[in-house]
């Protein structure tokens, strides 16, 4: 753990939307929002009004009369991305991406260089909204759980230094959700037991936590409250799981609804496997429901495959499976991963749920986004059902 404030959390700030009202001047200073079916991201003038995501267009314009969706463009984010995270390069060597709008940087040792981190700081949010043109929030703290709390709480287009010895008094009045990972289940809960402030929590003893709310996330609530996260920034760490996810409005998706997107998260997550040269063993489906709950299922392949039709067959089984039991709870959100990753070096003959070759048509379909881009091409069935893909952080060599 840093003993002087040295890490930072940089956040962009509503990404899609801010820099939708950078290049078209005519949505600046009004409500407005992406939106692709769902709101996608909202400025802050229609967050002021109520907008969220991931609600429905119609919703948020019942809340915002004047409310502006604009539709995505993928490849505008993606290019705003990677020229922020070229200016996060430059500020430090030691940068940890979250997604394609934050990351952690550690600027310790960089006094003889750079500056103090406070310097270093103000210097990056000036470099970002000359050179992109973009409001960014950073927190400068010892932790990087705490340096994430106070670029949240900096919001909107701020800076916020948690100074040395006074992370507890920080801290204490933030509401329980501000902590990184504790979500509306566990803020419900922690609330019905009279716990509403980071300081409530801290005045328990971790045992107590773990009876409310289970052993690993009663330590988990019990470390970030005391500012215990002796994480350190991680350069270059290669994900141990691809997926994609997709989200609908809280009325929930009809069975039609789900399997369009499973079809097209499959294809996402099957070519990003591939444009990685990675097969992965264990496909998992992970499930939302209108009141927050969630669920998941799995299933391990006899191989490890990278094949879209192989990934999708076994994924559909797993909704078909769970179906009955989620069909009147209102789903809201479908996701895919895959794990149990490891490199496709040998090529070895199709089977059923296993196998690492390229179909024909995958190999197509991938020569097709390596030349022209992944919106060049996409499955025709899912035209005018599924939102537009949401840009990710390149995976790490």
């Amino acid at each position: 753990m840093a003993l002087h404030p040295a890490i930072l959390h940089a956040d962009l700030d509503s990404f899609y939307a801010s820099v939708e009202q950078r290049d078209d001047p005519k949505l600046r200073g009004i409500p407005m929002a992406v939106g692709g079916g769902v709101i996608l991201a909202a400025s802050y003038e229609a967050k002021r009004r109520g907008v969220r995501t991931p609600m429905s267009e119609r919703a948020a314009r019942r809340l915002c009369p004047g409310l502006v969706i604009v539709p995505a463009r993928m490849h505008a984010y993606s290019e705003a991305s990677r020229a922020v995270f070229a200016i996060f390069a430059e500020t430090s060597p030691l940068v940890e991406g979250l997604s394609i709008d934050e990351a952690f940087l550690d600027v310790s040792g960089l006094g003889k260089v750079s500056g103090q981190p406070l310097e270093i700081a103000r210097r990056l949010r000036t470099r970002v909204a000359e050179e992109v043109g973009l409001p960014i929030s950073v927190g400068l703290a010892s932790t990087k759980h705490l340096a994430k709390v106070a670029s949240a709480v900096s919001k909107p287009d701020g800076l916020l230094e948690v100074p040395p010895g006074t992370e507890l008094d920080f801290l204490g009045p933030l509401p329980v959700e501000r902590l990184w990972g504790v979500g509306p289940v566990t803020t419900r809960r922690l609330h019905q037991h009279g716990l509403f402030t980071v300081a409530d929590l801290a005045a328990q003893e971790e045992t107590a936590l773990v009876s409310l709310v289970g052993k690993a996330a009663g330590h988990h609530l019990s470390s970030l409250a005391h500012n215990r996260d002796p994480r350190p920034v991680v350069v270059g760490r290669r994900r141990r799981s691809i997926g994609s996810q997709r989200s609908f409005p809280s009325g929930g998706m009809q069975r039609s609804d789900a399997e369009a997107v499973l079809l097209e998260v499959s294809d996402r997550v099957s070519s990003r496997l591939r444009s990685g040269g990675r097969v992965g063993k264990t496909v998992t489906l992970r499930l939302r429901f209108g009141d927050f709950t969630q669920a998941s299922r799995s299933r391990t392949l006899s191989q490890a495959t990278s094949t879209t039709d192989v990934i999708h067959s076994c994924v559909r089984l797993l909704l078909g499976d769970a179906w009955p039991h989620i069909e009147q709870r209102g789903l809201t959100r479908v996701g895919l991963s895959v794990s149990g990753l490891g490199p496709d070096r040998a090529m070895q003959l199709m089977l059923p749920f296993g196998g690492t070759q390229r179909t024909d048509l995958d190999a197509a379909v991938d020569d097709v986004r390596d030349r022209f881009g992944r919106d060049a091409i996409g499955r025709a069935a899912l035209v005018g059902k599924i939102s537009p893909d949401v840009p990710l952080l390149p995976e790490h060599p």
